[in-house]
Formats: structure tokens, sequence, C-alpha cells
């Protein structure tokens, strides 16, 4: 009778799968340009700030030989640095000039639109409101492009601090991988505070943070548990914790590795959701389902939100050399990195 009891037990348990889920077109993008300057130019490569902010990443780009920096000023005169994902500001370009260094610029195209924006607009005199987190590598060369005419407002609370020139000619953008509910949110006050706030010519935050957090909306009203895979200062990865909570997944958490689970968070846990944040290796969620696998969790059940295609070439610069090298400059996708399988 035991044994009875335990197999229905297993067969409640379950997990929705977040899909899509894990690399974006642009983590993969700067991803694959460090491998590919390690290829080229031999180590080592100096990449400044976490070329995406995932650990796992990092660490293992470290060992083959990357450099990660905190600033310009801590590579070597003439020798090669890789600017990340998040992009960076024009001061940096400068700063990289002087020294003579060599710069493949990993900045996400979808970040690139958003400091092409904040140009646009401040050429034009308007005061731009930049939705963001303080702090963040995104926000900072965002702001840079055009500091005296950006105000950072920080979610909806921050909408009473703001103050503008010109009420008529406020513009906002925002960072890309924030909270899309709180962003309109913060939107809809800054409009009643600023009834002729422009919007951007299109939506700033990017389609993959939103595809991420709209399967975890679909997910989270069964989702006794959700498991996010991410890093702290990964900001999509811990908006989709809070997406997760918000939308009714009773418990959540955010996890580098499956070591960092908790064993108690499964106490009486029937439905695991499971999702990764936008800079997370797939091999990192598979650890994570091994594990829960290995606990009784072998029911994994798909939950599809959109179908995601896009695919960015590599910056030029690193095209350009692979060319000459006679090396291809086609983006590897094997599997362990690109999630969809319309990314081939």
């Amino acid at each position: 009778m035991g044994g009875m009891t335990a197999t229905t037990d297993q067969a409640t348990k379950r997990v929705l799968l977040a899909a899509p889920r894990g690399y974006c077109a642009g983590v993969d993008r700067a991803v694959v340009t460090v491998e590919k300057a390690l290829d080229l130019y031999g180590a080592p490569v100096y990449v400044r700030k976490e070329i995406v902010h995932n650990k796992h990443v990092v660490t293992t780009l470290e060992k083959r030989g990357a450099i990660f920096v905190e600033e310009t000023d801590e590579v070597p005169e003439g020798a090669t640095v890789i600017f990340s994902a998040h992009g960076v500001a024009p001061v940096v370009h400068e700063e990289a000039k002087a020294l003579g260094l060599k710069t493949i610029d990993a900045t996400c195209p979808l970040v690139t639109k958003v400091h092409r924006e904040a140009v646009r607009f401040a050429s034009d005199d308007y005061d731009i409101l930049l939705i963001g987190h303080e702090g963040h590598e995104e926000v900072v060369g965002t702001a840079g492009e055009a500091p005296e005419h950006i105000t950072l407002v920080d979610g909806p609370d921050d909408v009473d601090n703001v103050t503008v020139r010109d009420p008529d000619k406020v513009v906002w953008l925002s960072q890309t991988t924030l909270s899309v509910d709180e962003t309109m949110e913060t939107v809809r006050r800054l409009r009643e505070k600023f009834p002729q706030l422009q919007d951007p010519p299109s939506d700033d935050i990017c389609y993959a943070t939103q595809n991420r957090q709209l399967a975890v909306k679909h997910m989270a009203p069964d989702c006794d548990l959700m498991i996010v895979v991410g890093s702290r200062n990964s900001s999509n990865s811990v908006r989709l914790v809070e997406v997760a909570l918000e939308h009714g997944s009773k418990a959540g958490h955010l996890v580098d590795y499956a070591e960092e689970i908790d064993e108690t968070w499964l106490d009486g846990v029937r439905t695991v959701g499971v999702t990764s944040g936008a800079s997370v290796p797939e091999i990192l969620v598979r650890g994570v389902l091994d594990y829960l696998s290995s606990r009784g969790f072998e029911d994994v059940r798909p939950v599809v939100a959109a179908e995601e295609s896009l695919m960015f070439s590599l910056p030029n610069e690193i095209r350009r050399d692979l060319k000459a090298a006679g090396l291809s400059d086609k983006m590897r996708h094997d599997g362990s990195f690109a999630e969809a399988g319309s990314l081939h």
C-alpha cells in the first residue's frame, strides 16, 4: 500500500517550463563576440564590465582568457577591449581612443536604438525622462548620450520628484530590461503630471524581456514555486521573480545554479515553474530540471508564450577580422545557448 501512495504522490508533481526563456539575440551575439575574439586574437582579450550579467558566462570566459575590467583605463595601452551588451556612454569611446585601444562594441542593437532616440530627442531640446534603475550599466550608458537632457525616473514612486524645463517638450525612454507593467504604470503617472508627454517611436522594453515576462504570467497562477535561473545583478532575471509573485506564484526564488536550491522550498509543493533570464545558458536550466527530477518532479510541461526567431549579426569590427582570417562569422547555435529551433 505504501508504494502506491508514493506513486500517486509522484504523479501529481510537475514542472512547468517557460518558453521562451534564456538567451536573447543580444546576449548570444555578445558572448559569441568574446569567444570569436579569443579565437582570433588569442588571450588575453579585455572586456569592460561583465559582458552579460551572468556569473557562469563570465567565469567560463575568464577560464578561456577574457579579462574583465571595471574601467577603460585598466586596459593596457594598444590592447583590444570589448564593450558589454549593456552599452557605454560616448565618453567611454573617447577614453578608449585616447589609450589607443582597439574596440569591439558588443552593445545590443536594441540598446543602441535607445541611445539613438536619446541623441535625437536631445538634439531637438526635449527633456528626456529615462525610466530605469539607478546605477545599472545600461542606464549609465544611455544617460551619458545626453546628460544635460536626461532625468532618471526609478519606478512609479519616483515620479513625484521629477521636474522639467518645459512640460510641452517631454519624452520618456526606458531601460530595455524592466518590468513591463511597472514601466507602463510609471508612464501613466508621468502622463498625469505631464499630459503632453511623448512616447518613444517604439517601445524600449525589448522583445525578450516582454516574452519572458509573458510566459511567467501564464504560468504563475498554477505555480506553488517559481525558480528563475539568473544572477542577482541581472535586471531582467530579478524582474521575472517579481512578475511571478505578482501573478499568483506562491513563492519565487532566483538561483545561479541548481546547488542554490533549498530543499525546504519543495515542502508541500506540487507544481514548480522554471524559467531563466536573458543572459542564462540553457545548461544551467538543465541542471535545475535534473535536480527537480531526482526529487520526483519528472513530469515537465512546456508553456509556450511566444516564438522567437530574431538574430543579430556580429559586430562589424569582428566580422571584418574574421573574414580577413578566413574564418566564419556565422553565429553558433548548438542548442547550448539558443533555445528556439527557429534560431538556426
